[in-house]
């Protein structure tokens, strides 16, 4: 008799489970609706961390006041900074941002200030620059930190007299933009090492948030899976029920160091794996410095498979086995495995049963 498992962790039996975990499911999906906590965009968690930033954005929100906000890499900091932005009263423009680290440093100056025709060599219009874009709105700075020095020198006096320079013209255009600025990088040691300026770093750190990674908020992993279950089954046309207890628990104990983005990618790769209603979500095995993998659909299924295999001792069938894990028949795993030439190992496992 099969045991089905939902994501709150409520058991029951046989057909009438499997119905009754759908209904819990349906139900835990409708109250994250109306929180509006599911919606495209939105800040998904209910934990102490998630609250306490929250309480932060809420206050300084209202303000003009410069945000700095520190945190790793996928931990959702933009999605803060676009919270605030449409918290304010300059809610009614829209958001300009800008990814610092993404611009080659010889346009960063010309895309952050403008220029005039004729001020470089392929300059053959005037362009309009981000923070007159932003004027009566906020410009987000993302990756702050990786801001050229000369360029971190005309940002400061952009703070400090609200006015801007474009390139090739000796006139000053007042702006009236509020600046977020967005990092992952340690600023205290880039001014050490003599990479960021002090004077720079003491105007945008106004009003610092510290944006909590996914290890530190290990509450709120059900409601993220949740959440890109539901994206990636409107994309995909595949419904999912039901998650295993111990496969979450399993999600939840895992360090995240790609934080969210990183949770997003892997449900993804399992939905497009997934060929019953009830999803596995493998755990990532491999370095972030390992080469990268083979981008074919196949490749991708054969690592999925052969991970669970792994994870389940190579033990194929069974209550967790790695059938059971993949939501598939043990005869149909097996003639997977053969089409794959996935074999076990000898002498590393025991023999599956």
């Amino acid at each position: 008799m099969s045991l089905k498992t939902d994501v709150a962790g409520t058991t029951a039996t046989g057909d009438s489970a499997w119905a009754e975990s759908a209904t819990l499911i349906d139900r835990n999906r409708s109250s994250r609706r109306d929180d509006g906590s599911a919606a495209a965009g939105a800040i998904v968690g209910q934990s102490a961390a998630i609250h306490r930033v929250l309480a932060q954005v809420q206050q300084v929100a209202a303000t003009d006041a410069t945000v700095l906000l520190l945190g790793e890499t996928g931990t959702g900091k933009e999605l803060f900074a676009t919270r605030i932005h449409e918290l304010s009263v300059r809610r009614a423009h829209a958001m300009v941002r800008v990814n610092c680290a993404a611009m080659p440093a010889t346009l960063v100056e010309s895309e952050l200030f403008g220029r005039e025709k004729g001020a470089f060599t392929d300059a053959i219009s005037r362009q309009i620059g981000r923070f007159e874009l932003a004027d009566r709105s906020t410009i987000f700075l993302d990756e702050i930190g990786d801001l050229p020095q000369d360029v971190q020198v005309k940002l400061l006096r952009v703070i400090e007299e609200r006015q801007i320079e474009r390139l090739g013209s000796p006139k000053s255009i007042a702006v009236d933009t509020r600046i977020i600025a967005a990092t992952h990088r340690n600023l205290e040691e880039r001014i050490e090492s003599g990479l960021f300026r002090d004077d720079l770093y003491y105007r945008l750190n106004v009003f610092p948030i510290q944006v909590p990674p996914l290890r530190n908020r290990i509450e709120d992993i059900p409601l993220l899976i949740w959440r890109f279950i539901e994206e990636f089954s409107t994309v995909l046309k595949k419904p999912v029920e039901e998650i295993s207890r111990e496969n979450m628990t399993a999600l939840q104990q895992y360090a995240w160091p790609g934080n969210i983005r990183e949770l997003r990618n892997v449900v993804e790769r399992a939905m497009i794996l997934a060929t019953t209603p009830r999803l596995t979500i493998v755990i990532p095995t491999t370095s972030v410095t390992s080469v990268a993998q083979s981008a074919k659909l196949v490749d991708v299924e054969k690592a999925h498979i052969r991970t669970v295999l792994e994870s389940a001792g190579w033990r194929i069938r069974g209550n967790n086995g790695a059938a059971d894990r993949l939501g598939l028949r043990p005869t149909t795993l097996e003639t997977r495995m053969a089409k794959l030439g996935i074999c076990r190992p000898k002498a590393a496992y025991p023999v599956a049963v």
